[in-house]
């Protein structure tokens, strides 16, 4: 007689379940929409998007496959999906080259949102100009400091105060409008108490009680 443990660890051993390790990008292996007025150029090292608002580039690695299925619609693969840094790269190229299109024809904005008593801002003419690399134009803000804040608006972004409270942030380039829109919250982070701060996008936090003694 077989004993019981030796009898399962034969029967687990010689199990016929197969399973299949396919190695794939989720986010890479979604095609992109290609509008007519945009235009692609690939190169060995990187692809070009021309769009009515401009161009821009997305580098390629050496093992990224670009392919036109259907007209207008193109999809991205790599060499070896088995390769964890080609799959990596296989989903962040599809994302860069997204932006890109979107970015060429529609752009991003985000707005931003000042909360808290006495906070304000003020979209002025920079008197420093075009020197230091703006577009003539900064932001003036009263964030609970003991002086303004001003912040000096880039060449590639273009700006709007619709209200004392609310700015709204326009780029073509996503990465940057990001990092536009992290250098003015971090001049006052919301805090968790009072719910007062910058406030980018939908953003939201948990408001914590404070402990008493």
């Amino acid at each position: 007689m077989i004993p019981r443990t030796t009898l399962s660890k034969t029967l687990r051993h010689f199990s016929t379940s197969a399973r299949a390790s396919v190695h794939i990008s989720h986010i890479g292996k979604n095609p992109i929409s290609i509008p007519p007025n945009v235009t692609i150029t690939q190169s060995p090292t990187s692809l070009e998007v021309k769009g009515p608002l401009g161009s821009t580039s997305v580098p390629l690695e050496s093992y990224m496959k670009l392919t036109f299925p259907q007209e207008n619609v193109l999809t991205i693969g790599v060499e070896d999906a088995e390769v964890k840094r080609q799959r990596s790269m296989w989903g962040l190229t599809r994302t860069l080259i997204n932006n890109a299109v979107v970015g060429m024809t529609e752009g991003f904005n985000v707005p931003i949102y000042l909360v808290g008593v006495g906070y304000r801002a003020a979209l002025e003419d920079d008197p420093r100009g075009t020197t230091n690399g703006g577009n003539g134009q900064r932001l003036n803000m009263k964030l609970g400091h003991s002086h303004n804040v001003y912040v000096p608006i880039p060449a590639h972004i273009k700006a709007e105060v619709p209200s004392p409270t609310k700015i709204i942030l326009f780029c073509t380039d996503k990465h940057l409008l990001g990092l536009f829109a992290a250098s003015i919250r971090k001049w006052r982070p919301p805090e968790p108490y009072k719910g007062k701060g910058v406030f980018i996008g939908d953003e939201q936090i948990r408001i914590k009680s404070v402990k008493k003694k």
